[in-house]
């Protein structure tokens, strides 16, 4: 991937990025956020029409985050997703079943504007696999915690549960 780029008609933005020279929204550079935990994040997500109750699927991890109060919104476009991560308007993205049309622009957008994007054990990303996940690189190690059930386990939200 040396070039990507998303247009969004509904708001009139333009995003694009190209290998070693940044992302831009509408000729404007853009950069990740600055938060730097997934507490005090906002992210997105989308789900797949299969698998949504599988053990630690979408709907599981979902329910982990939303528990302890970590805002996720679902937008229904992974491409907007992962360019708005990009944009710094969400901390990250995850998703676990993408095709290669649904995130290599966004991806490529996402790491130029400095952000960080692995699947779910943390290995460097490509479009031809199915999990994504998308930071701004300071929530990327805890986000990967999350997903895989090995944080948000305790806690007040949890506790309250268990009553």
């Amino acid at each position: 991937m040396i070039m990507g780029a998303v247009y969004n008609p509904f708001f009139n933005e333009f995003y694009f990025g190209q290998k070693g020279y940044g992302s831009t929204l509408n000729n404007e550079l853009i950069h990740v956020s600055a938060e730097t935990t997934v507490d005090k994040s906002c992210l997105v997500t989308g789900f797949p029409y299969t698998y949504l109750d599988e053990p630690n699927g979408p709907l599981e991890v979902f329910s982990r985050l939303i528990r302890r109060g970590v805002p996720v919104r679902r937008l229904g476009s992974a491409a907007m997703d992962l360019c708005w991560v990009a944009a710094g308007r969400f901390e990250g993205f995850y998703e676990h079943k993408l095709n290669a049309w649904d995130s290599a622009a966004g991806f490529l957008i996402v790491q130029e504007a400095g952000g960080k994007v692995t699947d779910f054990k943390g290995v460097g990303y490509s479009p031809y696999q199915p999990q994504i996940v998308a930071t701004n690189g300071k929530i990327h190690e805890e986000l990967l915690q999350w997903i895989s059930g090995k944080a948000g386990t305790t806690g007040p939200a949890n506790q309250e549960n268990k009553k």
